[in-house]
């Protein structure tokens, strides 16, 4: 078994702002491990508010010992030695978890979406993600729009009436909001949620501050639209307590720290009578197939991640009907 990795900068076609930053790019690690012959390829994609880094990436791969994966792979102890090493680093984490589900699907000749368990005639649409601008630069991002059957919007400033009502000026197609904990009063926010009800939006990601349960309670009990813990859901752990705030719980492998836990969020949440939005960071085709071989187990889809990117180091996946659509390969399906 040997694990080897790079950097890598993900370069994003327009600038990516939401309720409380802005960026151009994203930094990665791409890495692969290869037993017997095969090779799997893994993918940390670390956005700076979750506070992971190239440094603090490498320095975790440093401490990680190969020789403790061994074949047939037991994911719960792998994980749980993962966390061992140090705490948080879910991005490093997944590449690793990816990466090892990419290979044991290689030595299996299985496709990871049917390991998983996945059926595939349950595909949910994935949406393309629009960050918070000018009506110009809207109207000109939606132009990329044009395979995806709906759009989600980035709000949580005072602008957020005029920025819906740009789009609609342009199409008329779903949408789901994310405010990014940018909301602070609740009457208002509950008006606005029965104005986005109006504007054909389906689903409200993390309105509230994530360490605020009571106000996203509140606002979960009286919306029309269901309200979706993101932020404030990161591991299984978290997974419980939402049960009791939000109406749903959004998915990243990048928080979740792989595929493994990703799964175990998902059904536990089905179990607590929770939808589930399958979502994800900037990311390249890697994190995008991994992510997308799950999300036939969840409610709505948002791994918009090539659509976004100028610099994708992988082909596209094939998408079409909007939905990403996979193949009997083996692994991943990633292709270089």
């Amino acid at each position: 078994m040997k694990l080897t990795y790079h950097p890598y900068e993900l370069e994003l076609k327009h600038a990516f702002t939401i309720a409380k930053f802005s960026r151009t790019s994203t930094p990665l690690i791409l890495l692969e491990i290869t037993h017997e012959g095969f090779t799997g390829y893994g993918e940390a994609s670390m956005v700076p508010y979750m506070g992971e880094s190239i440094q603090s990436a490498t320095s975790f791969l440093t401490k990680v010992e190969v020789t403790q994966f061994k074949y047939p792979f037991d994911f719960a102890s792998i994980i749980n030695y993962l966390d061992s090493i140090a705490p948080g680093n879910p991005a490093i984490k997944a590449a690793i978890d990816i990466a090892l589900h990419d290979l044991d699907g290689k030595i299996k000749r299985q496709p990871c979406w049917k390991l998983l368990g996945s059926d595939l005639f349950k595909m949910p649409v994935t949406s393309y993600t629009i960050g918070i601008d000018t009506p110009e630069v809207l109207i000109e991002k939606l132009k990329d729009t044009v395979d995806c059957k709906v759009i989600k919007v980035k709000l949580g400033r005072d602008s957020d009436r005029e920025l819906i009502n740009t789009i609609r000026s342009v199409t008329d197609r779903p949408l789901y909001v994310d405010a990014n904990q940018g909301w602070t009063d609740l009457q208002q926010s509950l008006d606005l949620c029965y104005w986005l009800k109006e504007q054909g939006v389906l689903l409200i990601e993390q309105p509230m501050l994530k360490t605020d349960p009571e106000s996203n309670a509140w606002l979960s009990e009286r919306s029309p639209i269901p309200i979706i813990g993101d932020e404030a859901v990161q591991r299984l752990s978290d997974v419980e307590q939402a049960g009791s705030i939000y109406n749903g719980i959004n998915v990243k492998l990048m928080k979740s720290a792989g595929i493994f836990e990703g799964h175990q969020m998902i059904a536990r949440a089905k179990e607590l009578g929770l939808k589930v939005i399958m979502g994800c960071m900037s990311e390249t085709s890697c994190a995008t197939l991994a992510a997308a071989a799950l999300a036939p187990q969840c409610e709505w889809a948002d791994i918009d991640g090539p659509f976004l990117v100028s610099n994708n180091p992988f082909k596209n996946p094939e998408f079409s009907d909007g939905k990403w659509m996979l193949g009997n390969e083996a692994g991943l399906g990633l292709k270089t």
